[in-house]
């Protein structure tokens, strides 16, 4: 069984207590990674910290070297790490090794964004009681440690997302990885080790919660928090981060509104991709179709052959379907879909589980009584909801706690646009399902779906902060 270690201070190292991490496809044992003890956590931020002023001192170009040679390490071993995170996570082998090659991709174009994020001079003449005289020089500066903690659904790339803007705008970075995709988060720490960075400007965090958890929030060495999570998780942070600044990517409910002129087979094909790729298992994954009336009965069935298309099973037979992260999930996905049973949801598909593997679920007239209607199931489930107007839908819409992304379908673009000015979350999608990326467009919630606005170089801003020089000139 291999034994994985954490990035420390240019070392790695190994700690007395140990988790097994084990694949949710089949209960294999993929090896061990540390859990880590207080003491061992002050000594990384302690490391972090005193690594801070050379990494700040060296220019823009200098730091992207080191993401440059990290992008090629993690490209060379695309395979090795895409069959790691398949097996961890329960992704297919094609997507898995899919995520490392966007990383890899996300970590270039950081690295060259972060050259051209440049300072500004201004003069005071601007006001009457100001000078021509007055001349202010303003520069971005980091913001000094940053924690980063991934979620298990994109191990890689949401780590990635994090890590790269940090070091390139002059940060150093204490590495979460979630608990089930620590090992893909630790192979990807290689790359960072690999390409040469300098002792305590990146390290690794591996560890049990309830030993660590609040005391990485709390740290006194910490500057900055960017989480990917759960919403609950990301209120417990945002309370304990007193003044420091965070960034909260959390959970959604995203909608697709469908308008009886749209393209319905389109949209029934952009709803299946949307909702069941990796198994719904994503943040920006559409959780409800709110449909006209009119047009409802037809889209349900488009949308009823594209998901009988879906192959389940193994992840490395690529299919569609996979087993969801962990049993606990399951059994939260399998409450919400019997509530809707319960409560006269229509069921257009077999309705089936092995374990933690649950079929690709579709149900029709799901009413607001149900959970479904509200709660983000992050699995393979999809409910219909029928409106008589284009307000009723966007009430709907509104009426939720989270506010990340949704789609609307139609032909009538003044209507998409009007619609989604109405909409109270960060993007609209139209004609399209909802997703993340490219990775330098602004990815954002609002709501309880977070807080903060991520994408490459909104990223690098956010991570760091502005100060100001002024001379008096004479």
């Amino acid at each position: 069984m291999t034994q994985y270690k954490n990035y420390i201070n240019g070392e790695w190292r190994a700690s007395e207590n140990e988790i097994t991490i084990s694949s949710p496809i089949n209960n294999e044992i993929l090896g061990t990674v540390p859990a880590m003890s207080q003491a061992e956590v002050d000594y990384a931020m302690a490391s972090a910290r005193a690594a801070l002023p050379a990494w700040r001192a060296l220019s823009a170009v200098e730091r992207a070297a080191y993401l440059h040679k990290a992008a090629d390490i993690l490209e060379r071993d695309q395979e090795k790490i895409g069959e790691i995170l398949a097996k961890e996570v329960a992704k297919g082998i094609k997507a898995a090794i899919g995520e490392v090659v966007r990383t890899a991709d996300l970590i270039r174009y950081a690295a060259e964004e972060g050259i051209r994020i440049h300072g500004q001079v201004m003069e005071g003449g601007g006001f009457e009681a100001a000078s021509k005289k007055k001349l202010a020089v303003v520069r971005r500066e980091p913001v000094g440690v940053v924690l980063a903690i991934a979620p298990f659904n994109y191990p890689v790339n949401l780590s990635g997302s994090k890590i790269a803007p940090a070091l390139i705008g002059g940060n150093v970075v204490m590495f979460k990885p979630p608990t089930q995709g620590s090992i893909s988060g630790l192979l990807l720490a290689q790359a960072f080790a690999e390409a040469g960075l300098p002792a305590g400007v990146f390290n690794t965090i591996t560890g049990r919660g309830s030993e660590i958890g609040d005391y990485i929030i709390e740290h006194k060495e910490v500057n900055y928090i960017n989480f990917t999570g759960s919403t609950p998780i990301g209120e417990r942070i945002g309370k304990l981060a007193g003044m420091r600044p965070i960034m909260l990517e959390l959970g959604g409910k995203d909608a697709a509104v469908v308008l009886e002129d749209a393209d319905l087979e389109h949209a029934a094909k952009q709803i299946v991709g949307g909702a069941y790729s990796y198994s719904g298992q994503r943040c920006t994954a559409i959780k409800r179709v709110i449909v006209m009336e009119s047009v409802a009965d037809k889209l349900a069935a488009l949308i009823k052959a594209e998901v009988e298309k879906l192959t389940v099973g193994d992840p490395f037979d690529n299919a569609d379907i996979t087993p969801v992260i962990d049993h606990a999930s399951a059994d939260f996905i399998w409450g919400l879909i019997e509530d809707a049973q319960e409560k006269g949801a229509s069921a257009l598909t077999e309705i089936k589980r092995e374990a933690n593997l649950i079929w690709p679920a579709l149900f029709d007239h799901v009413t607001l009584d149900m959970k479904l209607a509200w709660e983000e199931p992050f699995g393979p489930v999809l409910p219909i909801i029928r409106v008589t107007s284009v307000e009723e839908a966007i009430q709907i819409c509104n009426q939720s706690e989270f506010g990340l992304q949704s789609s609307v379908f139609t032909n009538d673009f003044p209507k998409a646009f009007e619609i989604a000015e109405k909409l109270e979350v960060g993007t609209v999608h139209i004609n399209n399902k909802t997703q993340r990326g490219p990775d330098n467009f602004p990815f954002l919630g609002v709501k309880g779906s977070g807080a903060g606005v991520q994408g490459i170089r909104y990223s690098i801003e956010a991570m760091t902060q502005v100060k100001s020089i002024v001379f008096d000139v004479k």
